[in-house]
């Protein structure tokens, strides 16, 4: 019922049908960001796509300039050099048949998991337990590298994954309510542009048909497309 009293209250003097720049999205989304807690600050994209098409089915990592405002304990898969190396760029777990074994047993206490390709054949059969969770190593995302420094480094420094959802709808936290207001419309038009880029062929008509903003328990704010070039 709190939760309620309270997203009705901050969606006072909100008209959902009104296309906000993002100067003024940003602003108003902070002012509504009134819960007790640091609130994560979210874009939503309507794209025009069929996520049942592999070529549409969009999923990959962004950098956001301004940084993600959440701290990622990171997992990181290597042997030898490269499992120094890990270590020496700040992951928080490095092990290979060690580490493998753990998580296995539901010891998972980490935010993203990396691998070095060498270690896939140990980290496949982890699909089970980390698939669901979002969590399983992918070339596509920069995850599953012989380079563990520059993908530790982007996962530490600011970088979020994204992935389609049904209706052709991605969505991702580009902040915290704390930010300053150009720091999280830097991250908002960085997403947005990044999406942009990934355009599938065959696309007719608008690509981003819509694109929304709103903090952990407060109401959406539409965007009008026109601010984010």
């Amino acid at each position: 019922m709190a939760i309620g009293k309270r997203f009705k209250k901050a969606s006072e003097g909100l008209n959902p049908e009104t296309y906000y720049s993002l100067a003024d999205a940003v602003k108003l989304v902070k002012s509504k960001a009134t819960a007790k807690f640091d609130e994560t600050i979210e874009v939503s994209l309507n794209l025009n796509i069929d996520p049942k098409k592999s070529e549409q089915n969009l999923r990959g990592t962004v950098m956001l300039p301004s940084g993600t405002g959440k701290t990622l304990r990171i997992a990181v898969f290597a042997k030898g050099p490269r499992a120094e190396e890990a270590k020496a760029a700040g992951a928080d777990i490095v092990g290979a048949e060690d580490l493998a074994e753990k998580v296995q047993a539901g010891q998972i206490d980490f935010d993203r998991a990396i691998a070095t390709p060498d270690m896939m054949g140990i980290v496949g059969r982890l699909g089970k337990v980390l698939g669901p969770r979002g969590l399983m190593p992918n070339p596509k995302l920069g995850t599953v590298t012989p380079n563990v420094t520059e993908a530790v480094k982007a996962a530490k420094g600011g970088q979020v994954e994204y992935r389609t959802e049904k209706a052709g709808i991605i969505h991702a936290g580009v902040g915290k309510a704390s930010f300053t207001e150009d720091a999280i419309a830097a991250n908002v038009k960085a997403f947005v542009s990044a999406i942009s880029r990934q355009r599938p062929t065959g696309i007719k008509g608008a690509y981003i048909k819509r694109v929304s903003l709103s903090s952990t328990m407060g109401p959406g704010v539409k965007l009008e497309l026109t601010s984010l070039a």
